[in-house]
């Protein structure tokens, strides 16, 4: 990896978001309004404050695949990311550039969606408030990973989003959000034990629980920073190099 041209793709990548003002306003500020539509909606501090930690990191999870998903295929249709794969840098130079770039608006994006829950929302955590973040942003980088991956199998945006039932909706489905884990059937529960968003649902439980960082916790947060950076390794190979 060379670390001049992964900065380089990300101050481009960027740069064409700071044109696309609509996709910003979705990435940033989207998340923070879903949360001040659930606290209004359950009408209750105590329900909010067992609810909103997991959605923490599912809302940005589901935004950036999507996002991510609809951005790189872009690229790769008008073949864009074909002509820079001629240029000197390498697959993981421009993979890490998109996750940089993105990864910097997730931390924005939690940032803002995290500071209105407690703030205004009345959010009670038990633990760590930067570690809460640290959770809540790896769990945007592993959506915004697994869009790089899947934008390799689509040949249309609309065929992106058809992906998120494949690789989004079973996650939120089966990571504790709606029914413990403990409670389902085994195969449900095994389903549950392979899928990351499982993890970092945990992770957040945890933080916003207790104060104690324990094993399980660094377990929850090693499962899910890896499983982004497998994506985007097998991202990586989906590109494929042209001679100019």
């Amino acid at each position: 990896m060379n670390p001049a041209l992964t900065l380089a793709t990300a101050r481009r990548i960027l740069t064409q978001l700071r044109h696309d003002p609509r996709t910003v306003v979705m990435l940033i500020v989207v998340p923070s309004l879903l949360m001040v539509l659930l606290r209004y909606v359950l009408n209750s501090p105590l329900m909010f404050n067992r609810t909103a930690p997991a959605l923490l990191g599912v809302f940005p999870f589901l935004i950036m695949f999507l996002i991510t998903s609809i951005t790189t295929l872009r690229e790769r249709t008008t073949t864009t990311l074909e002509r820079l794969m001629t240029m000197p840098a390498g697959k993981l130079d421009l993979l890490f550039g998109y996750a940089l770039a993105f990864g910097l608006l997730a931390v924005v994006q939690v940032a803002l969606a995290a500071g209105i829950s407690l703030a205004w929302l009345d959010l009670d955590i038990q633990g760590s408030l930067w570690l809460l973040l640290l959770i809540a942003v790896l769990d945007a980088l592993l959506g915004m990973a697994l869009g790089l991956f899947v934008s390799a199998f689509a040949r249309t945006e609309f065929q992106a989003v058809q992906f998120m039932p494949v690789f989004v909706l079973p996650q939120i489905l089966l990571c504790g959000l709606f029914a413990a884990r403990d409670s389902m059937g085994w195969v449900l529960h095994w389903l549950s034990n392979v899928m990351p968003l499982s993890y970092a649902v945990e992770a957040l439980s945890r933080v916003t629980g207790t104060s104690t960082v324990d094993g399980t916790l660094i377990r929850d947060l090693v499962i899910v920073a890896c499983c982004a950076l497998l994506a985007l390794v097998l991202g990586a190979a989906t590109l494929h190099r042209r001679t100019p």
